[in-house]
Order: C-alpha cells, then sequence, then structure tokens
C-alpha cells in the first residue's frame, strides 16, 4: 500500500485487471442476497423464448464483481465516495468472462479541506472485448 496523496494524482493514468468468468452459481448467489428472482436471470425456459436467449447476469452482480476487481491497489489516503453514471451497456450471460479498465479521468478540490474528488472512469469489457458496464468511481483523497 503505497500512500498517494491527492497532488500526486496523474489524470491519464490507466491500470487493467485480469479476467473473472461469470457463472450460474454467481448468478444463484446474487439473486438470493438481494431478492432479484426475475426470471431474466434465473428461468433458463422463458428466456429462451426472449430475444437473448440465454439468462443475463444482473448488473448489480456485474458491477459488484468489477469494482472488487478493480481493488488490487490501495491508495491508504484514499476512501470510496460513490459512484456516477453508471450505464449496463450490454447483457453478460454465464460463461462470459469480464475485465476491466480504470481511468484517472478528473480531479477536483472538496469542500472539506485537506481533501479533494478523483474521478475513476470503470469500464468493464468482455471477452470479445465489448464494453458491458460504464461507471465512475469517485474517491475522496486527503492531500
Amino acid at each position: 500500500m503505497t500512500p498517494i496523496p491527492y497532488s500526486q494524482i496523474e489524470i491519464g493514468k490507466e491500470r487493467t485487471t485480469g479476467g473473472r468468468t461469470i457463472t450460474e452459481t454467481d448468478i444463484v448467489m446474487h439473486a438470493g442476497q438481494t431478492g432479484d428472482f426475475y426470471p431474466h436471470h434465473m428461468d433458463a425456459e422463458w428466456c429462451k423464448t426472449q430475444e437473448f436467449k440465454q439468462r443475463i447476469a444482473h448488473g448489480t452482480l456485474i458491477f459488484s464483481i468489477a469494482i472488487g476487481m478493480t481493488a488490487g491497489e490501495i491508495n491508504p489516503l484514499a476512501m470510496s465516495y460513490g459512484y456516477d453514471k453508471m450505464r449496463f451497456i450490454r447483457p453478460v450471460f454465464i460463461g462470459d468472462t469480464i475485465h476491466c479498465k480504470v481511468t484517472l479521468t478528473a480531479k477536483r478540490e472538496h469542500k472539506k479541506p485537506g481533501y479533494g474528488i478523483v474521478d475513476e472512469t470503470v469500464e468493464v469489457f468482455n471477452q470479445n472485448n465489448e464494453l458491458v458496464l460504464v461507471c465512475v468511481h469517485l474517491l475522496l483523497v486527503k492531500f
């Protein structure tokens, strides 16, 4: 854990994660945790009658897994402040493998003295390198 103060944050810096394959177990566990048992996620036969033809992973599942994948580098001077502009671009299916690209895209001072906000744009891609999810992770960073 290397402390990186707000003043040393470099806009444009990028990092990528390894891959993670989405499993049926992931979907079933997430449905149980959230109570979201909609047929889009749980009913393979019903899904065959829909345009997408197979079960879709919950968007919140993909978001949770993706954000967890980006947590490899910890800055002890930074704390998550929330997320903005989340969009589910395309569905993720059982067996898809996702990976993330994180780009530091903006920074600005915060009203709390001695702190700034840093925007990390998180892009999540499937195994075909198609964008499936995008959001902005806001970090509260000490000067």
